[in-house]
């Protein structure tokens, strides 16, 4: 908890400073109407001792779930000395350098952060990373309508395979830009339908979002997919998750030429949970989109007497160039989760990723051959996958999240408000950090509540 050392006595004398009679002054610019005459239910104020347990009771009625739910999020080992590290006072209080060649431990930082997420993507390029996955795919459509010399369309084919809430957010930041996004269906398999595709053959569209594993994990046919766009002029945006990098075929190997601009959200590597936030986002393109390309980039360099230094090559941010001309109005680059990530990847290493990245598909492939021996459960899609499925169920799937939820485990995604045509359908995650016994708990708790639950077929 911070410490907050201001006495009765320091506050008036600011105030006097900065000449204002009161903190309600400092606010005089609210009208009146929209002011709150009271605050009800407000309990009595507490001291530090009591502030504090009441915190600690708040945070045992949480508990401590097993968490079978993926979905964008995903509960990975963080080594203690990643936070460890970055939760020291000149990472944690730091802001982004407006300075930069004053702060060469940070622009270290960064370098190496760009150039771990260069490597695992197979890309030339990497910025300084971005708000969130969610908004990176935003920023990547904007930048591939920018760059595409092939095309004057602001049209970009969006699988209904991508992530939904993903989805939301690009309409919301880049449709009001002028974008358009053609939805392309999923196939049997969980993936691209490819019937779809070449119905959409003649369409002038700048670009495709292609995400793999996608929203269902199931893996999609990229290769392929890849060379279908650039036959028809259009760039791959590929949405990834980092940590399967470490096992799939990065996106500039997929097909003859490679996707041409990548983006994801880092949370697996390093970030807690923490209620859905912060996180962060990054992309990676080719060298010769990097003029497109929202964000900063940190180059490293040699001075003159031949010290190595670093410096930030590209500045393309409404900060330092006037905001029409910016390729980004979205600033926040998320630096201290950077350095988490940069931190926990330098500690795993491609051999250590690699092993988790494996345990993950182990551990999920484990649960899924439990969970479908029970009677009313199956694999909705039987196509290949990462660390996610999507289970279809005889009986409504909230029921049973319910049951779940009061045996202390989050049993996964109900995917019947984004696909409803899916039936009743659950998407389940598991990653390196549980064991057999968790495994094994959960398919006795699923065991009991589909025993508690009515299935559709016994409902009137």
């Amino acid at each position: 908890m911070a410490f907050i050392p201001h006495m009765s006595a320091d506050v008036s004398a600011m105030l006097r400073t900065i000449g204002v009679a009161s903190i309600d002054e400092l606010f005089d610019e609210i009208p009146p109407e929209l002011a709150a005459a009271e605050l009800h239910d407000v309990p009595e104020p507490l001291n530090e001792m009591q502030i504090g347990r009441l915190m600690r009771e708040r945070a045992r009625t949480d508990g401590a779930p097993l968490v079978f739910v993926g979905a964008g999020a995903y509960e990975h080992h963080i080594p203690a000395a990643v936070w460890a590290l970055a939760a020291r006072g000149e990472f944690y209080t730091s802001y982004t350098p407006y300075q930069a060649e004053a702060s060469q431990g940070t622009l270290q930082v960064i370098y190496e952060f760009q150039t771990m997420i260069a490597s695992l993507t197979g890309l030339e390029v990497a910025n300084a990373s971005l708000y969130d996955g969610a908004s990176a795919l935003a920023e990547a459509a904007l930048m591939a309508v920018r760059a595409n010399r092939r095309s004057t369309s602001k049209r970009l084919l969006v699988p209904t395979t991508v992530h939904p809430h993903y989805r939301g957010v690009l309409e919301t930041i880049a449709a009001p830009q002028g974008l358009t996004f053609d939805p392309l269906p999923y196939a049997a398999n969980g993936g691209i339908d490819a019937a779809a595709l070449a119905r959409g053959e003649t369409a002038d569209c700048a670009a495709i979002v292609l995400q793999q594993p996608n929203f269902f994990g199931a893996l999609e046919d990229v290769d392929a997919i890849t060379d279908w766009a650039h036959a028809k002029g259009m760039l791959v945006i590929a949405v990834v998750n980092p940590v399967s990098l470490a096992l799939l075929k990065p996106p500039g190997a997929w097909g003859t030429e490679g996707a041409d601009i990548v983006v994801g959200e880092g949370q697996p590597l390093g970030v807690p949970l923490a209620s859905g936030g912060p996180y962060f986002g990054f992309m990676a393109t080719r060298r010769s989109y990097v003029r497109s390309m929202p964000g900063r980039i940190v180059g490293r360099t040699l001075d003159r007497v031949g010290r190595v230094g670093y410096t930030l090559t590209l500045q393309a941010r409404e900060q330092h160039i006037r905001r029409a001309k910016a390729t980004s109005n979205i600033c926040t680059n998320q630096g201290l989760l950077v350095t988490a990530a940069t931190i926990h990847l330098s500690l795993l290493g491609a051999e250590g990723l690699a092993r988790t990245a494996a345990a993950c598909h182990a551990r999920t492939r484990a649960l899924i051959e439990r969970l479908c021996r029970l009677p009313g459960v199956g694999r909705r899609f039987a196509g290949p996958y990462f660390h996610e499925v999507v289970l279809s169920f005889d009986r409504p799937v909230a029921p049973l999240l319910e049951r779940l939820a009061r045996a202390g485990i989050v049993g996964g995604y109900d995917l019947s408000r984004h696909y409803p045509e899916l039936g009743h359908a659950l998407l389940v995650c598991a990653t390196e950090t549980k064991t057999e016994a968790d495994l094994e708990r959960y398919q006795q708790a699923l065991a009991q509540a589909l025993q508690d639950a009515p299935s559709a077929r016994r409902q009137p």
